[in-house]
């Protein structure tokens, strides 16, 4: 059962550490932020853009920022400045997500590992014992079947729900990136041909 609760706290710990980075340094609200640089962009001050963008330490400003730098260059130079920024970016937004499904699958491994020895223990216990004893050796062996069993599926089941809202956090994060750089584009485009 200490395996458990040292692996659920590691689980807990990570879910914090991503929680606060997702939460309050990675995002923004895409759409008023997009809204705010589309006033910039279309009067022509895309230096003022870019304070915008500098002003913010969340990874979509970081990714429009460098096609902004960009916007007196070709189509395909802007492209490629938010591409490269968003393959620097988009890894920082989804770093250790996935050891939250590996700790949750451990969880319920060690609360099965912890079941079969518990039984193992009981039916070891019982067949050495005193009649008298045996119900109360067996007892004891299910109880520690059962609350390693229990305390598994707890810690499994909590990691899995947070790595959810985690995953769900991040998917916001990159699908925000894909549209607004798209849409960076074409302001840009339709900035350069009037």
């Amino acid at each position: 059962m200490w395996v458990i609760l040292i692996v659920w706290a590691v689980g807990i710990a990570i879910s914090l550490e991503r929680f606060m980075k997702l939460s309050f340094k990675m995002d923004v609200d895409g759409t008023s932020f997009m809204n705010e640089l589309q006033r910039y962009i279309l009067s022509n001050d895309v230096q003022g853009a870019i304070r915008i963008c500098s002003g913010s330490i969340a990874a979509l400003p970081k990714v429009l920022k460098s096609g902004l730098k960009r916007s007196g260059q070709s189509q395909s130079q802007i492209q490629n400045a938010i591409d490269a920024t968003a393959l620097e970016v988009i890894p920082k937004v989804e770093l250790r997500l996935n050891y939250l499904q590996l700790i949750a699958n451990i969880s319920t491994l060690f609360g099965l590992l912890g079941t079969i020895q518990g039984l193992i223990q009981s039916f070891a216990a019982v067949a050495a014992a005193d009649p008298q004893q045996k119900a109360e050796l067996l007892g004891i062996g299910i109880s520690k079947a059962m609350n390693t069993t229990f305390l598994g599926l707890l810690a499994a089941i909590s990691i899995m729900m947070l790595h959810t809202f985690l995953s769900s956090k991040s998917d916001k994060i990159i699908n925000e990136i894909d549209e607004f750089s798209v849409k960076l584009m074409d302001l840009l485009g339709t900035r350069s041909s009037k």
